[in-house]
């Protein structure tokens, strides 16, 4: 399935002149968990957008290295603010299995009270995802996601809304799902987190990519000056064009 190229890859809105992903070259391979990091509006949430085709590029082109339509077929997406059906957490989870259509009833049963005790969920198994707390909704919708075993699992800051002991649990989960073979893509604007979490990270910055290096690496020694402005906090504030 891997390499993911992007090759001049741009987004712009037809009412705005400047684009909002600016000739995005690169190659993201399958090893490693994949953090994309950048202050707010530097295009995080649209490139995970573009490579999960939920949007196509303006210009340029964005290619797996086996068809699309199966590339898409292999991903999930969780959001911010999860996306669940009006259904009990069961069912959620049922109903990703069914779509997937690999399994019998039986073994559907299984894999999914396997998944609710994994996630802590399994007292919610019979209650409607809309009367769950946020966190638990944001478990859901992870659980929702894994229990088809994707190949590539793209998280747009999912843990941004949450307190620390909701954050800390799925963090937990992520790190097992690194050690599969699940590749995780994931946008954060949480330094500490990316820490604990990154093989890889790729830093964006008004719509370029700056840096894609190992995360060791960038958090150490960062090779642009706007990586060093980053990560000392200092983006959120700055206007720093001047420096690209």
């Amino acid at each position: 399935m891997f390499p993911l190229i992007f090759e001049q890859v741009s987004l712009g809105l037809n009412s705005q002149p400047k684009l909002l992903l600016d000739s995005i070259n690169v190659r993201i391979e399958k090893a490693g968990t994949l953090l994309i990091l950048g202050p707010n509006g530097a295009g995080k949430s649209l490139f995970l957008r573009l490579a999960h085709q939920l949007i196509k590029p303006t210009q340029g082109q964005i290619s797996w290295a086996i068809p699309s339509k199966l590339a898409r077929q292999q991903q999930a997406m969780v959001f911010q603010h999860p996306i669940l059906l009006n259904r009990s957490a069961y069912a959620n989870l049922e109903f990703a299995l069914k779509l997937k259509n690999e399994h019998t009833k039986i073994e559907q049963q299984h894999l999914i009270e396997a998944m609710l005790e994994q996630m802590n969920l399994q007292e919610h198994a019979k209650t409607s995802a809309n009367v769950l707390s946020f966190g638990e909704q944001q478990k859901l919708a992870l659980a929702r996601a894994m229990i088809i075993k994707p190949k590539v699992l793209f998280l747009d800051e999912p843990t941004a809304s949450l307190d620390p002991s909701a954050s800390y649990q799925i963090e937990q989960f992520l790190s097992e799902v690194a050690t599969t073979s699940t590749k995780i893509i994931m946008a954060s604007h949480d330094l500490n987190q990316a820490k604990r979490l990154a093989d890889q990270v790729l830093f964006l910055h008004q719509g370029k990519i700056l840096e894609h290096t190992e995360a060791a690496l960038f958090f150490k020694k960062p090779q642009s000056k706007l990586g060093k402005l980053f990560l000392a906090g200092e983006l959120l504030w700055k206007d720093n064009r001047s420096l690209l």
